[in-house]
């Protein structure tokens, strides 16, 4: 398939991606992946892992299986090539190959709440049904590993007792509410991940991630940082919903991967991990303050009403991820803070 030409931000990252994974180099190699959602934020950054693994450090190439619909991604961002091929596929219907698979990274999934509230059905069904048929696709295969894209939104708005946040908190999340679709598909999702590990020992990961950020993100996203970015590089006010006091805590996309490709080949099964940056938790206003200042013209912040119950009421207070976890199990360990991470996408978005 055709492939536009990638920035150099994101291929700087790729290389450090790379590095970062060395001691993990030799599970990549040979091996047959299944990646889907390959067209979204995370899938983009993965697939350009895998062909760089290929083309500049294994000595026996990878494949890989890419499976995406669209509904959301970027069709003409799919890398597709001898060794990683691009199939056109809705998870909601089984998937079959004859090919052996090693490793399934289920990452299908509409997060931005702009396109779940669009999407409703759709979100529920690729958290469920997709979930149930990847996990079969698994079980067949016999798998070396699985992991499950979750979301920290299974915490829903976590008790402040509660934050940071472990993966052994129960969450605060409405069945009927706003955010309803997303969250409770992704709670299900782990609850189907776990149940195969226990009957069939599939072995299931459940990554949560934490407000995920940086280069390759949709513009029209209208998650709250690209949201912010794209308002200012316009010389638009940035738009608080609210008065800003809802706190998040962000992580670089290169964090986030690493994180990823680390709980995947780790030898524990059927559990959670919370993959984020902790530091700093930051005020949403404080952070307009910071894209502010990393702008070298005048942009101003204002204050409006949220413009959906899914920005309102139902929007977290707090959400910042406890990682001591998977530290300890797999080493993790942020390497990119704030500062670096938004200068990093704030470079992408002005490449674009």
């Amino acid at each position: 398939m055709k492939r536009t030409v990638t920035s150099k931000i994101i291929l700087e990252d790729i290389e450090q991606l790379a590095k970062s994974l060395k001691t993990y180099h030799k599970f990549f190699s040979g091996k047959t992946f299944l990646l889907s959602g390959a067209g979204g934020f995370l899938g983009k950054y993965i697939v350009l892992l895998l062909k760089h693994l290929n083309e500049k450090v294994l000595t026996e190439p990878l494949k890989a299986i890419l499976l995406d619909n669209f509904i959301t991604g970027y069709e003409q961002e799919i890398v597709s090539d001898g060794s990683i091929k691009f199939i056109r596929h809705n998870v909601i219907q089984p998937f079959e190959t004859s090919e052996p698979i090693d490793y399934i990274i289920h990452a299908a999934g509409i997060a931005s709440p702009a396109y779940y509230t669009k999407f409703p059905i759709e979100t529920m069904d690729v958290g469920t049904v997709g979930t149930r048929h990847m996990l079969e696709l698994a079980r067949k295969k016999e798998v070396k590993s699985f992991i499950f894209m979750s979301s920290s939104e299974v915490y829903g708005d976590p008790d402040p007792k509660h934050v940071p946040t472990k993966e052994e908190y129960r969450g605060n999340v409405s069945v009927l509410g706003a955010r309803a679709c997303y969250d409770e598909s992704k709670r299900f999702g782990e609850t189907m991940c776990e149940a195969y590990w226990n009957v069939y020992g599939v072995p299931a990961k459940m990554v949560r991630p934490f407000n995920v950020y940086g280069p390759g993100i949709r513009p029209d996203d209208y998650r709250v940082l690209p949201n912010f970015i794209e308002h200012a590089l316009r010389k638009e006010p940035l738009p608080i919903h609210g008065d800003g006091r809802n706190t998040r805590s962000f992580c670089y996309i290169n964090d986030q991967i690493e994180g990823i490709f680390r709980v995947l080949f780790c030898d524990t099964n059927g559990e959670p991990f919370n993959i984020g940056n902790p530091d700093p938790e930051i005020s949403v206003k404080d952070l307009a303050k910071k894209v502010v200042q990393n702008m070298p013209f005048k942009v101003d912040i204002v204050n409006i009403d949220p413009p959906h119950e899914v920005y309102a009421n139902s929007d977290p207070k707090r959400r910042c991820p406890d990682i001591s976890k998977v530290a300890k199990l797999t080493g993790f360990k942020p390497k990119y803070d704030l500062d670096t991470g938004l200068k990093r996408t704030i470079e992408w978005f002005s490449e674009r």
